[in-house]
Order: C-alpha cells, then sequence, then structure tokens
C-alpha cells in the first residue's frame, strides 16, 4: 500500500517514538486505552429527548435503537456513532473540508489543497437549505446526539486513543460540536471515491501526448455487448419515459491536451487519501436479487457487496433503528450499513422492502482544457473574469497558508493546485474539472426517503433523489416483487462522448441539461426472474442517452449471471457462497496459450488442471497472477507513461484478448531492446520465466507449495495513524496481514495493483443477503469491526470472518433483537 505522509511523519517523531515506548511499557497506557470504551450498559439522561430510547447489542457490538419519534430516534443513533466512531467522524469532517492541516501540520497541506479547491465543504452548505425540512430537522437531531456525547465526554483522552496519540504533536486540540453539515458533506467524500472515469479520461489523455490516437484507444476497448450482459435486456426513450430502441452515441476528437497541466491534475488526484479511492478501477461492486420462482423460500432474496478500498475501521457501520410501532409519524423500522456521521441506513432492508447498491458509473465529469490569464479564461473568443477566491489554511505548528482558488465557468481549475497558479498562467495551460458532485443536490433526502419506503412506487420516488454519486439500485420486497432502477444526475452533452478532455473555450462542448429520471433504464420483476448488477453495461448500445463508455467489462456480471441461472433454486447460503466466488474469468483464454509455450518453466503444469479458482492455498492462482503482473509490465510499460500503465483489471483482460490474436502488433515489441523486434510468444515465454523466478524467490523451490494467499495478503491500515513511519504507532491501530482469496476483476473482488505487487487494495466492504421471506434469516459481515476503538473486541471481530466468506446473524424483529442482545443501554429524558 502507498505509504502517504500522513499525520506522525513529524519533524517530532524521536520523541513520539520515546514517548510511545513508555506508554506502552506502563499501565497508564492500559488505562488511557480503556478509559475511552464506550458506556454500553445501563442509563444515561440524554438533553432533549421526548421519551425513552433503548439500544440493545449483540455479540458483535452492533447496535438496534428503539423509540417513539423519529427525532429520538436519530438523536440516539448520533450518541451511539459517537461512542464507537467519533474520532474517525472528527477525522472525516476535516478531510471534507479541507482542514487536516490544522490537526497534523505540513504533512496533509497538499490533501487540504486538493479538498478547498473542489469545495466539498462549500458544496455541502449550499446543499443543506435545499434538503426537505424533515431531512435537516433530522440531520439535527443525529448532530444534536452526537453533541451530547460530547458533553458527557469532554475529556479527548474519553474520547479515543487516537486523540492521545495526537497530543504528541497538536497540543491543546478539542473538537468542534458537529454540524449537519458535517454529516451532508461526507456524501462529497463518497462521490470523490465513486467519481466514475476522470483516471480513463487522464490516462487517455497522457497516453495521447506520447502514442498515435489508435493505438490509444486499443486501450480502452468499447463493451462487448454480443459477449457480455446488460443490466436491463432492453429498452428505450418514448414519450420522455424509458420503455424501449435509439442510436449509437456520437463520438468526438478532443483538443491536444497539454502534458503539464495533466500531469499536474494527476498528481492532484495522488495526493488524496487512498482511503478515498484514488480511482482504482476495482472500485465497483456486485449485487443481484432473485424472485421467489428462483429462490427455496418463495420470497426473493437479494444480496450486495461493495467493493472499496480497504481500510481500519471499516467504511461501513452497522446498525438498526427502530420506531416501536410503526406510524405514519414513526415510519422508521430499517437495519443495515450507514457511514459514520451520516444519519439512516444506506444499504439494507426494512420491515417492507430491501435494497442495495453498485456504481453505476455514468460519466458525470469532465476535464475542461482552459486558454487562461492570471485573471481571466478565453470563451467563445472573449476573456471571461476567473472565480478567484483565496482559501486560508491553518497548519499546526506552522504558519497559515494561503491558496488562490480558480475557476471557470466549467469549475474549478484543478491543474492549479499542484503547481502555483501564477507559474501556470503566462503559459495558458489549465485544467477544470465539471463534476455533477460540485453542484448542490438533495442525495440526502433519498436516504431517509429509502429507509421509510414501503413498496416500489416509493422506493423509486426515494430513488429520484439519490442525485450523487449514481448507483444502480436492486429492490426486493416482502409481497415477492423485484426491481432494478437507475437513479443519478447524469449530464447531457451538446458535443462529445467525455471520454478525453475537451477545449474549454470553444463553447462547444457544454452540458444541457441532465437526464430526466423518467428517462433513466428501469425494470420490475423481469422474466427471467433475477436481476445482476456487477458495474457493467446497464443496456445495450441502442440506448440513445450517453450514460458512459467506460463501463466495467462484464466478466464480474457474467459469472454471477451464469451461477444464478444455472442454480437451480437458492437460499441464502448459496447467495453467500456466489459471493465468494474466485474464478478468474479471463484464465481461459490467456492459459491455452501459456501451455503451449512453458514447456520445461518451473510451474507451468499447475495450470494444466487447473479449475480458475483462486482460494488462499491455491499454487496455480498463485503462478497465474504473477505471469498476468510480468506480462502486464513487459508488454505495455515500456512505452505507456505513468498514469496510462496497466492495473491489471478486466479492461486489460480485453485488451490482452485482443493482442493475443495479433501476434506482431506494436505492443508486443520491447522498447528497450533497440536490435530486435519482439512479437506475442517472445513476451508470453519472457512473463512465465519471469514469474517462476518470482516465485521460486518469494515461495520456494516447490511449485506445489506455492500458495496465492502468501502473495496476496490484506494489512488493515488505520485510516489517520496506520502509514506513520513509527512501528509501534502502527501495531497499535493496524492489524493483519491476513491471507485473502479471489483477486482481480472475479466476484470475491479483492483487487491488487500490478503495477505495485499482490497486497490487497480494494475489497468487499461488506457483505449480506437479505431474506424477504424470513427477515430474521438475513446475514451479513462487515470488514472489521463495529468500534473504531483499537483495542475494543468488536476493533476487527468480524475480518477472519469475512476472510473466509462467514456471516453472522442479522436479526431485525424484536423478539430477535432482543434474544441476540448481550449489552442494554437505556436513554432517558
Amino acid at each position: 500500500m502507498r505509504q502517504w505522509p500522513w499525520p506522525l511523519r513529524w519533524g517530532v517523531r524521536a520523541l513520539a517514538l520515546v514517548m510511545v515506548v513508555v506508554l506502552v511499557a506502563t499501565g497508564w497506557f492500559v488505562w488511557t486505552v480503556r478509559k475511552a470504551f464506550p458506556t454500553y450498559d445501563g442509563q444515561i439522561k440524554m438533553p432533549g429527548l421526548v421519551g425513552e430510547v433503548t439500544v440493545h447489542r449483540d455479540s458483535y457490538g452492533i447496535p438496534q435503537i428503539y423509540a417513539d419519534s423519529p427525532e429520538d430516534l436519530f438523536r440516539a443513533q448520533g450518541y451511539v456513532t459517537a461512542q464507537d466512531r467519533f474520532w474517525e467522524m472528527d477525522f472525516r469532517r476535516h478531510i471534507t473540508a479541507g482542514r487536516l492541516s490544522e490537526l497534523f501540520g505540513e504533512a496533509t497541506l497538499d490533501t487540504d489543497k486538493v479538498t478547498r479547491t473542489l469545495g466539498w465543504r462549500k458544496t455541502a452548505e449550499a446543499e443543506l437549505p435545499l434538503l426537505e425540512p424533515e431531512t435537516r430537522q433530522l440531520l439535527e437531531a443525529y448532530a444534536a446526539g452526537v453533541n451530547t456525547w460530547l458533553k458527557d465526554n469532554p475529556d479527548t483522552a474519553q474520547q479515543s486513543l487516537e486523540y492521545s496519540v495526537l497530543g504528541f504533536q497538536r497540543t491543546g486540540y478539542r473538537p468542534e460540536e458537529w454540524t449537519a453539515v458535517d454529516s451532508v458533506a461526507w456524501l462529497k467524500a463518497m462521490a470523490w471515491d465513486l467519481r466514475s472515469n476522470i483516471e480513463e479520461e487522464l490516462g487517455r489523455a497522457i497516453a495521447d501526448a506520447k502514442l498515435p490516437t489508435e493505438r490509444v484507444d486499443q486501450l480502452y476497448p468499447g463493451y462487448d455487448f454480443r459477449r457480455m450482459p446488460t443490466i436491463v435486456t432492453g429498452g428505450e426513450v418514448t414519450d420522455g419515459s424509458f420503455t424501449g430502441g435509439g442510436t449509437r452515441a456520437k463520438t468526438d476528437d478532443a483538443a491536444q491536451a497539454p502534458a503539464r497541466a495533466l500531469t499536474s491534475v494527476l498528481e492532484a488526484i495522488r495526493v488524496m487519501p487512498d482511503d478515498l479511492g484514488n480511482g482504482d478501477a476495482e472500485l465497483g461492486s456486485n449485487s443481484w436479487v432473485i424472485s421467489g420462482e428462483r429462490s427455496t423460500t418463495g420470497k426473493p432474496l437479494l444480496a450486495n457487496d461493495p467493493h472499496l478500498s480497504a481500510q481500519m475501521p471499516s467504511v461501513w457501520y452497522q446498525t438498526g433503528l427502530h420506531c416501536r410501532t410503526v406510524t405514519d409519524a414513526c415510519p422508521y423500522d430499517v437495519t443495515g450499513f450507514t457511514f459514520s456521521g451520516l444519519p439512516g441506513v444506506v444499504i439494507g432492508h426494512n420491515h417492507k422492502v430491501a435494497w442495495g447498491f453498485t456504481n453505476l458509473a455514468p460519466d458525470v465529469s469532465d476535464l475542461y482544457l482552459e486558454k487562461t490569464t492570471a485573471t481571466t479564461a478565453e470563451y467563445k473568443g472573449v476573456q471571461e473574469p476567473l472565480q478567484i477566491r483565496t482559501e486560508k489554511i491553518e497548519v499546526a505548528g506552522g504558519k497559515p497558508v494561503e491558496l488562490t482558488v480558480r475557476a471557470t465557468r466549467h469549475g474549478p481549475i484543478i491543474s492549479d493546485v499542484m503547481s502555483d497558479a501564477e507559474a501556470a498562467a503566462p503559459g495558458g495551460e489549465a485544467v477544470a474539472l465539471r463534476w455533477t458532485a460540485l453542484d448542490p443536490g438533495k442525495t440526502a433526502d433519498a436516504i431517509f426517503q429509502m429507509n421509510r419506503a414501503t413498496d416500489w412506487t416509493t422506493f423509486r420516488a426515494a430513488a429520484s433523489s439519490f442525485e450523487v454519486p449514481a448507483q444502480n439500485l436492486v429492490y426486493a420486497d416482502v409481497e415477492g416483487n423485484i426491481g432494478y432502477q437507475s437513479p443519478g444526475r447524469i449530464p447531457i452533452r451538446t458535443e462529445g462522448d467525455g471520454t478525453r478532455p475537451v477545449p474549454g473555450w470553444d463553447g462547444v462542448h457544454e452540458w444541457d441539461g441532465f437526464l430526466p429520471f423518467e428517462e433513466l433504464p428501469t425494470v420490475l420483476n423481469p422474466d427471467s426472474g433475477y436481476i445482476v448488477t456487477a458495474n457493467n453495461a446497464v443496456i445495450g448500445d441502442s440506448y440513445e442517452p450517453l450514460l458512459t463508455k467506460d463501463w466495467a467489462y462484464g466478466y464480474r456480471a457474467q459469472r454471477i449471471d451464469d451461477l444464478v441461472r444455472n442454480g437451480g433454486r437458492l437460499d441464502a447460503a448459496a447467495m453467500g457462497e456466489i459471493q465468494m466466488d474466485g474464478r478468474q474469468g479471463f484464465a481461459p483464454i490467456l492459459v491455452p496459450h501459456l501451455l503451449r509455450l512453458g514447456a520445461g518453466v518451473k510451474g507451468i503444469e499447475l495450470l494444466r488442471t487447473w479449475d480458475y479458482s483462486q482460494p488462499v492455498d491455491s499454487a496455480p492462482a498463485a503462478f497465474f497472477n504473477a505471469v498476468w503482473r510480468q506480462l502486464l509490465l513487459r508488454t505495455f510499460n515500456d512505452e505507456l507513461p505513468e498514469g496510462a500503465r496497466p492495473d491489471g483489471g478486466d479492461r486489460w483482460f480485453e485488451v490482452v484478448r485482443t493482442l493475443l490474436d495479433r501476434p506482431a502488433d506494436p505492443y508486443w515489441d520491447d522498447a528497450a531492446t533497440a536490435n530486435a523486434t519482439e512479437q506475442r510468444d517472445d513476451i508470453l515465454l519472457r512473463a512465465l520465466r519471469e514469474a517462476s523466478a518470482e516465485l521460486v524467490e518469494r515461495l520456494g523451490a516447490d511449485p506445489s507449495g506455492w500458495r496465492w494467499g502468501e502473495l496476496h495478503t490484506l494489512t488493515l491500515t488505520n485510516e489517520s495513524f496506520g502509514t506513520s513511519g513509527i512501528t509501534p504507532i502502527e501495531k497499535i491501530f493496524n492489524r493483519g496481514p491476513i491471507e485473502v482469496g479471489g483477486g482481480k476483476s472475479v466476484v470475491n473482488a479483492a483487487g491488487w495493483d500490478a503495477q505495485e505487487g499482490y497486497e490487497v487494495k480494494t475489497v468487499p466492504s461488506l457483505r449480506l443477503v437479505a431474506d424477504l421471506a424470513d427477515l430474521d434469516a438475513s446475514r451479513y459481515i462487515n470488514l472489521t469491526g463495529s468500534s473504531g476503538h483499537a483495542f475494543s473486541p468488536y476493533y476487527w471481530d468480524q475480518t477472519k470472518l469475512w476472510a473466509r466468506g462467514d456471516t453472522i446473524p442479522w436479526p431485525f424483529t424484536a423478539k430477535a433483537v432482543e434474544k441476540s442482545a448481550e449489552h442494554t443501554l437505556t436513554f432517558k429524558p
């Protein structure tokens, strides 16, 4: 994992190390750790409550909250979440506000500059007044609960161990009160995490500077609608509604992008936290839903596993929110996964409906090449004034830093962030970002609306407010219905297809509003009896509105489709087994070539009887993935600049699949060998030999003893202190490594980056299976645990289960929740 210059890379590192050693060696350390552990039993008085609230926690510390009014319910959710995760919440709001340097000094200054330039906090502030009054009221109730916890725990040592560690450098820090804007701002961070094709757009443009366009286009093949499935099998927009033909979207040639400005944009993206994804192509997800005709229960089953960056603690927090009596005045009876700091449940089910998300990944961002001076940008031959503001960034241990943020009509100039704006101006090279997440929206409304939805009609109404990030929504209800809906704010372009940066000065490549919700693909109760989404194409290329040209390429979707279609009647356990499927979908295409050439190469015989699965103890999987990595490095790294090199995901499956039929393609030639012209078989054989040598060195001389899990490991890295560079600190907050099966672009999507090695970077961040016949029979698992306290028994108690593919019970009804309760806390007015 990339070492991000995070909080403890300080000039006082030696002093901090001494202090940590002292702390570890004394009982004070143990006392400090335990001081921050929450109260899970007994009674607590909470000002502002109307009635009594009860919180039951099971053996995994997961809270189920019961109240008689929405305000009491969400006030208690704020308090309970703060008990377990307040440091994480505080840290996250510093990310979204561009205020990390107030805590950690100059080490995080570049990150703050990017966030301030994008203006996440300002967008969230503008969003709050647009939300429904009920949404604002419940956001305020949640904030009030958090702030009651802060008043009950005024000493930062009571709040979390991280504050004690932070005190080594940043003395006197006290968290501010929580606000509704703090909650809304986190939605901007998640939109960044799932920001669609900015990296693909950059990658094309960066490669364009070195290679002819036609060769670059080889690296971005179109979706193969003949081989791979779509989510919705057909349809068109007629009279303003989605019903069923159309024509292929128009393509466009981009202007040649300035290399210096694009490099600055790439650098800006890379200084953002790894926990926010950094555009990893493996960020996506699986979800599918089957009707009662395909289940053993006669009612639908719904499965979901979002793929996000691995982090400690998990990005998700499990919670149940229950009105004791469900009425119009108190309509919430919902449970599942939410984000720390955000009220409501994001993924889960209530007493009537269940839902899951995968990333729709429409093209909702464009990079505009701008002709600028220090204060103007050209537009249709006229110099328009730039929007210019100054941001003041406080820096712990240093002087405040002023940041000049410039924006054109298209958005903030992000190429300024990593280079001085005045230095960039004389050359006129600038890149602005137009992105839907920078427009105020109403996604927070959608969360509460989905939580209280009772049928397909009310669920779709909620989905219409879910604007950013645009997601695939799968649906099931207790009446037996299953459905799919595409929501999201998706731009209509006057020209172009969004695949490359476009001129900002010509007035041609503009956004002309957004696709109406009614025109987005949807389906209810398809004849097939199931719906699968895995970031693949939503609908065929006859659908006229342009959603994107950068889908995932369908390998995961096809595998899930095959397993569901051919699996007979499925139960919850069978749905969970599909989630753990690790079959390497590209291996059947590549392995015959390797067997043809690999005689005498140590390890080649492993592939002869391989079933293409990738459990931790698989020797063939270890060898194949090593060959795949070496093949990518030897084929492409000699020609492609950084920012366009292969990570190894399913786009590269398609690129290499095509190249295998072109043995003399120029990509096979090694540019570093001036006196030779390599072809396909030369590079394949080189990859085989180098992979074999690598595994002999790392795993031993006997191929039968090679294990995929020894290469493919996951270290759960704390998002704030996990890359401090000080071993004792990292041992306090990090966990692992643990061996993980699965791999890149497979159903069990434990992704790794071919440029860096085999260590796991992205994961199924949760897994759930909702059983609509018996909601108490549903199952789920989190990546780590419910607690953010490093030595809590709930810090990572779910991780080993998660790695094995196990799940835990998901009690829902009051009787089941009370039966599973090991702790009960009562809040009294």
